[in-house]
C-alpha cells in the first residue's frame, strides 16, 4: 500500500546569547521537508566501528561547508564564553527486548552510554581535529515505559566552534534503538538554544567483511546464488541468477555466508537470511506478520505439499468434484496436532514455532474468495435496482440478501475470463495486437514455424463477421495475452517433471461496441522434440460437448500461465526483486539527510526483509513457488528470462508501460496526456489518477519550494478524492468491466488498504 509520510520538525530556539547559538549555528533537523534557512542538516551517518563488546554510531551535524573549516583564534569564537550543554538521549524499548538496567554493571555505574561532541572546525594552529568533549550519560526515571532516557552534561570550552557531530558509543552487550537526542545549550544567564536530532536507528556494528551478523548494517551487492541447496540434495541445485549472460538478474543484498561444498559458486543456506539491521521488521511488525501469515502460508502449503501430506499424514485429498472443493471453504481441513506438523519445518519453520506457542483452533479454514460468495447484504430501507432474472431475494431479520445464483461459477464464463484481463489481479499482461498474422521471434529451426496457427478466417467467424481482421487491427479492436515466446523454450524441460505440464499460449480478444472484451480463440503450442513433431492447436468456444470441455481446458492452461506471470514477473520481479538494488544504492550513495532519501525511505522500508524471507522459503528450491506453480524448479529461471526480455527501467512507469503494450498512446489533449485503447480499463483509469497525484507531489518536493507542506497536504487530500472517484466508478453501471451482477468492486488501485490480506493497495508498491 502506498503510504506517503512527512515528518516535519524544526530547530527550536529560545532566548539566546551569541555563545549558545553559535554552537548550533549551522545545524537543523533532518526531518524537515522545508528548505532550511541554512543548507545544513543533522543525520545519523554510516561510520561505525567494531569494538570490544561495544558499538559506535556518529550523528553528524552537517555545516554549510562541505569540509571542516579551519578555526581562527582571533575570531569572535575565541572570545565566546564556555557553554553548558545538556544532552537527552531517548532509547526505544522494543517488544521482548526490555533493557534490564539492574543487571549490567556498566549501567549501574553510569558507564553504559558515552556521548562525544565533535567540532566542525579544525584547530587553527595544528590543522588537526579539535579535541572532543566527552561525557557518560546516566539513565533517568521516566513515566513512559516504552522508552529509556539517558542524560549527559558537557562543559564546552570557548573556541570549540559549531557542533559538527555527536559520537554515541553503546557500552552495553545488547543493541539499542536510538530514537533521538535533544541538545540544550545555555550560557548561565538564562539564555538557551535547543537542537532536536532525530536518529531512529540501531546502534550497531559491521565492517563489511566475512559473514554478516544480525546487528551489522552493511549494504553490499551479490547475485542470486542462494536459491538452491546442492549440499543437501543434488536435485535442489539451482543456477546462479545475475552476473552472467545466460541468466541476467537484479542484485540482492550480500550475506557473506560461506560457499557450498559441492558448488563453490553457490552460497550455503543456513539460519536466517541477513538483512541490514535497519531493514528488519520492528518487533511489533514481526509479531503481526507472523500472526497474519500463519493461516495464509498454511493454506498455500497444504495444497502445494499435497503429496507430502499424503505421505506423512495419510490424508486423502483428491478433488473428484467442485463440491469437494467447496467443502474446504465451508468446513475447512482438520489439522493434526502441532507435534505432527514437523514436516512443515522445511517450508515454514518460524511459523511452526509460532503455532506451537499459539492456542490455535484445529481447523484450517480457507477464506472463501469474494467473487464466489453467494450472499450480498443490503441495509434495511435501502433501495437497489437489480434485474429480477439475475437474482433471487431472501429477507431475514429485516436484512435483504441478494443471492446471485451464477456467482459461484462466474469465473468459468468467457465474459469473466476476458474482464479479468482488464480488472483482475494481473492487468499488466494484456496488449494490443499490432500486426497479423501473429509471429514468434524464436528460432524457427528449433521451435517450428514462426507464424501462428490462428487464422484471419477463424477470428472473423468468432467476431460474427462484423468486420475483417485488418479492420479490427486498424480500429484497435484486437488484443491478446501472449505467453508464447516466454514459455515455449521451457515446455520440454517442464513437461519432463512429475505432476505438471506446459505449453506456449496466445489468447485473442475482441473489443465490442459496449467496451467489454469478447474471448475469441486460444492457441496452445508444444515445440518439436527428438521423439515428437511440433504440436499446436487453436481452441474456440463451442456448443459441442467435447469441444466445450477442450475449450475449458485451454482456458485453464491460460489461467495457469497468467497466474505464473503475475506471481513470478508482475509481483516478485517487478515489485520486489527489481527494487532491492535501488534500496542498496540509496543507502550506499545518499546521505540520510538527502531529500530524495527521505522521500524514498518510507516506501523502501521492510522490502529487503520481505525479499529475504522470500529467498528463504518462497522462491527457493522446493519452496512454495516451486510447489505451487506449473514451472516448478524452473520458476525462477523463467523470471530471469522475463527480466532479460521485458524489464527496462524507463518502461516501468505506468504511462510508459501502457504505451509499450499498445494500451495507450500519447495525446497532449487527453486526460493524463494519454488516450487509452480501451476506455473502460479499470487498472489504467484508476492507476493514472494515482500516478498524476504522485507526480505532482514529487515535483513539488524535489523543487523544495516554500509550498512543500501545502503540496503534501494537497497530495494527501487528492488521494482521498481518488478513493471517492474509484468508489463512484464502481457504482457506474455503464462501466461493465467493474460494475454488474456478480462483479466485485474494482479496488486494486485504492490508495489506502484495510488491514490484513486484501485486494486493495497500489500493486507495484512494496510498502506494507
Amino acid at each position: 500500500m502506498l503510504r506517503p509520510q512527512l515528518n516535519p520538525s524544526s530547530h527550536t530556539t529560545t532566548t539566546s546569547s551569541s555563545s549558545s547559538t553559535q554552537l548550533f549555528a549551522s545545524s537543523s533537523c533532518i526531518a524537515s521537508l522545508r528548505r532550511p534557512s541554512s543548507p545544513s542538516s543533522v543525520v545519523a551517518a554510516a561510520r561505525r566501528t567494531r569494538g570490544q563488546g561495544s558499538s559506535r554510531v556518529v550523528v553528524v551535524c552537517a555545516s554549510s561547508s562541505a569540509t571542516a573549516s579551519r578555526g581562527d583564534s582571533s575570531s569572535d569564537m575565541a572570545a565566546a564564553a564556555a557553554v553548558r550543554v545538556k544532552a537527552v538521549a531517548t532509547i526505544k524499548v522494543t517488544v521482548g527486548e526490555l533493557i534490564n538496567r539492574s543487571i549490567d554493571i556498566r549501567d549501574l555505574i553510569g558507564r553504559s552510554l558515552s556521548l562525544e561532541l565533535v567540532s566542525s572546525e579544525l584547530d587553527a594552529k595544528t590543522g588537526k581535529e579539535k579535541a572532543t568533549v566527552r561525557s557518560y550519560a546516566h539513565n533517568v526515571d521516566d513515566d513512559d515505559h516504552s522508552v529509556v532516557t539517558y542524560e549527559a552534561d558537557f562543559d564546552v570550552p570557548s573556541g570549540f566552534g559549531p557542533l559538527g557531530a555527536i559520537i554515541v558509543t553503546n557500552e552495553l552487550r545488547q543493541e539499542m534503538f536510538l530514537e533521538d537526542i535533544n541538545l540544550t545549550a545555555s550560557d548561565g544567564a538564562g539564555n538557551s538554544t535547543v537542537l532536536p536530532i532525530r536518529c531512529n536507528s540501531w546502534q550497531k556494528r559491521g565492517d563489511g567483511t566475512g559473514e554478516r551478523e544480525a546487528d551489522d548494517r552493511v549494504y553490499d551487492y551479490d547475485v542470486y546464488n542462494d536459491l538452491g541447496n546442492p549440499d543437501s540434495n543434488g536435485d535442489l541445485a539451482r543456477p546462479i541468477l545475475g552476473g552472467n549472460k545466460q541468466f541476467p538478474y537484479p542484485r540482492r543484498c550480500r550475506t557473506g555466508r560461506p560457499p557450498s561444498k559441492k558448488d563453490p559458486k553457490s552460497e550455503t543456506r543456513k539460519g536466517n537470511v541477513y538483512v541490514p539491521r535497519d531493514e528488519e521488521f520492528s518487533p511489533e511488525k514481526e509479531d503481526y506478520f507472523l500472526r497474519k501469515t500463519v493461516g495464509s502460508v498454511l493454506q498455500a502449503a497444504v495444497p502445494a505439499a499435497q503429496s507430502l501430506l499424503l505421505d506423512k499424514l495419510k490424508w486423502n485429498l483428491p478433488f473428484p468434484s467442485f463440491f469437494v472443493i467447496d467443502k474446504l471453504f465451508e468446513d475447512g481441513v482438520e489439522l493434526p496436532g502441532v507435534d505432527k506438523l514437523n514436516f512443515l519445518e522445511s517450508v515454514v519453520p518460524r511459523l511452526l514455532e509460532h503455532l506451537r506457542d499459539t492456542p490455535a483452533e484445529k481447523i484450517l479454514r480457507f477464506e472463501t474468495p469474494a467473487n464466489i460468495q453467494s450472499r450480498h447484504r443490503i441495509k434495511p430501507n435501502s433501495f437497489t435496482s437489480i434485474a429480477i432474472d439475475s437474482a433471487a431475494f431472501q429477507v431475514s431479520n429485516g436484512v435483504c440478501c441478494v443471492l446471485t445464483a451464477e456467482d459461484k461459477f462466474a469465473w468459468l464464463r468467457d465474459e469473466e475470463f476476458a474482464r479479468e484481463t482488464l480488472a483482475g489481479i494481473n492487468p499488466y499482461a494484456i496488449e494490443l495486437v499490432r500486426e497479423f498474422p501473429l509471429k514468434s521471434k524464436l528460432d524457427p529451426a528449433v521451435y517450428g514455424p514462426a507464424e501462428s496457427a490462428i487464422t484471419a478466417d477463424l477470428l472473423e467467424e468468432q467476431m460474427r463477421r462484423v468486420m475483417t481482421v485488418e479492420e479490427a487491427i486498424s480500429q484497435k479492436r484486437l488484443f491478446m495475452l501472449d505467453f508464447h515466446d516466454l514459455f515455449l523454450p521451457y515446455v520440454h524441460k517442464i513437461r519432463s517433471l512429475d505432476h505438471t505440464t506446459m505449453y506456449g499460449s496466445r489468447t485473442i480478444f475482441f473489443l465490442t461496441d459496449d467496451g467489454t472484451l469478447r474471448l475469441l480463440a486460444i492457441e496452445l503450442t508444444r515445440p518439436a522434440s527428438p521423439s515428437q513433431p511440433q504440436w499446436r492447436q487453436v481452441f474456440t468456444p463451442s456448443t459441442d460437448t467435447t469441444k466445450s470441455w477442450l475449450w475449458r481446458m485451454a482456458k485453464a492452461h491460460v489461467r495457469a500461465h497468467d497466474a505464473g506471470h503475475h506471481e513470478l514477473i508482475t509481483h516478485w520481479l517487478r515489485t520486489h526483486c527489481a527494487v532491492e538494488p535501488y534500496i542498496i544504492a540509496a543507502n550506499r550513495q545518499l546521505s540520510e539527510m538527502h531529500p530524495i532519501y527521505q522521500l524514498l525511505h518510507p516506501h523502501f522500508r521492510y522490502t529487503m526483509r520481505i525479499n529475504a524471507l522470500a529467498r528463504s522459503r518462497l522462491i527457493s528450491a522446493a519452496g512454495i513457488i516451486e510447489l505451487s506453480f506449473s514451472p516448478q524448479k524452473y520458476s525462477m529461471e523463467l523470471s530471469s528470462v522475463a527480466y532479460d526480455k521485458l524489464w527496462r527501467f524507463d518502461m516501468e512507469a505506468l504511462p510508459a508501460d501502457l504505451v509499450r503494450r499498445g494500451m495507450a498512446e500519447e495525446d497532449p489533449t487527453a486526460e493524463h496526456g494519454l488516450r487509452l485503447a480501451i476506455e473502460d480499463y479499470p487498472f489504467a483509469n484508476d492507476g493514472l489518477l494515482i500516478w498524476d497525484a504522485i507526480k505532482t507531489w514529487v515535483q513539488a518536493y524535489v523543487a523544495r519550494d516554500a509550498a512543500v507542506q501545502a503540496a503534501y497536504d494537497g497530495f494527501a487530500a487528492r488521494l482521498k478524492e481518488i478513493e471517492g472517484v474509484i468508489d463512484g466508478r464502481n457504482k457506474d453501471r455503464k462501466l461493465k468491466n467493474r460494475c454488474g451482477a456478480g462483479i466485485l468492486p474494482y479496488q486494486l488501485m485504492k490508495p489506502f488498504s484495510d488491514s490484513g490480506v486484501t485486494g486493495m493497495g497500489i500493486p507495484n508498491s512494496t510498502s506494507i
